[in-house]
């Protein structure tokens, strides 16, 4: 980030100002929007150098880093929006590999007359979001684009983490026999962003699941540090999200449709949408893979989390050449989950 030069300038009108193009120039008005937006609502030790990059100290063991856009439409949903969508997706994305999030980037693409208060509404989610999950906003950058050549703001995080020595968890992992297990109901997300598109109203509010997942993964694998895979199925939801590990390990995956969790409402929604919620998007939400003997152990792990409560086995990893996704119907068949051809709602994240 620029540092701000010395001199006055009239403070920023977060009420009724707008982005302008002079908000990415580099000069002035740029240094004003960090020192008195991010730098204000993000701050912390290594933020506060001002330097063109972060420089942090890192524990022991394996390092990993992920990097997350975030165009979701509409900004601000039921449930969250795009800033604290932004900090939780990638957050979970480091989460998977059973590491502890450390520190994120951010990057923002600002649209020509975008609202500063909603812009300082996104940032302080945001600043809400990583605080509560203890990583530490580090760096980040900020460019502007002409009205009507953006969607009022574009967000890029990158996270990077830590692995514990010991723990090896990947896709490629899955083994015959397996179990998998969800952590609780999903689709809540993409029902959430799909009603609100639509102009939907029922009678209960669905609201996005989004959430940070590292509590909950540390919680697992302190008690099973043997897990073999963890995803978080955001966009194409579970199913897409089982063909990728399916693929990734050279297996097939049976599973149980009384056993997957969906909430009533969502199950309905999907319904009058058209949508199957097995390809509906989630934010707060993982899939685990273990042993079968691990099993049990870990579903009691992810029912005392608060974000595990509504945990469940939903079905086992077998041997398949094709490498197919199935599921056993609620009527004694079966039938193959296959790849989304295309994409189910698109800008879901």
């Amino acid at each position: 980030m620029t540092k701000p030069r010395t001199g006055y300038i009239r403070p920023l009108d977060l009420e009724n100002g707008q982005v302008d193009m002079t908000h990415g120039s580099g000069g002035r008005a740029m240094a004003q929007l960090i020192e008195e937006l991010f730098l204000a609502a993000f701050d912390n030790e290594f933020l506060r150098q001002m330097n063109d990059q972060a420089s942090f100290p890192a524990p022991a063991g394996r390092m990993v880093m992920a990097t997350d856009s975030h165009v979701v439409s509409p900004l601000f949903f039921p449930g969250g929006d795009i800033g604290c969508l932004s900090v939780h997706g990638t957050i979970n994305d480091v989460a998977m590999a059973g590491a502890m999030p450390l520190y994120l980037s951010a990057g923002f693409i600002l649209e020509e007359g975008f609202p500063l208060a909603d812009l300082a509404r996104i940032v302080e989610s945001m600043a809400r979001a990583a605080q509560e999950a203890g990583v530490a906003i580090v760096t980040g950058d900020t460019k502007v684009v002409e009205r009507n050549k953006g969607d009022g703001v574009f967000i890029t995080t990158t996270g990077i983490g830590v692995v514990p020595h010991g723990v090896n968890i990947s896709g490629d992992r899955a083994r015959p026999g397996d179990a998998i297990l969800v952590s609780g109901p999903i689709g809540d997300h993409g029902v959430a962003i799909m009603s609100l598109r639509e102009s939907l109203s029922f009678s209960t509010t669905i609201a996005s699941d989004t959430a940070a997942l590292h509590g909950l993964v540390a919680a697992m694998v302190a008690a099973v540090p043997g897990i073999h895979a963890l995803r978080d199925p955001t966009r194409g939801g579970l199913a897409t999200t089982l063909n990728e590990i399916a693929r990734q390990s050279g297996v097939g995956m049976m599973l149980r449709e009384t056993d997957l969790p969906i909430r009533d409402e969502v199950r309905a929604a999907c319904e009058f949408l058209g949508l199957d919620p097995l390809y509906s998007a989630n934010e707060g939400k993982l899939i685990a893979i273990c042993r079968q003997e691990d099993a049990g152990v870990l579903l009691a792990a992810m029912r005392g989390h608060p974000l595990g409560q509504e945990a469940a086995l939903i079905g086992e990893v077998i041997a398949d050449d094709h490498h197919f996704v199935q599921m056993e119907t609620t009527f004694g068949g079966r039938r193959i989950v296959d790849w989304l051809t295309g994409e189910q709602l698109p800008r879901i994240c």
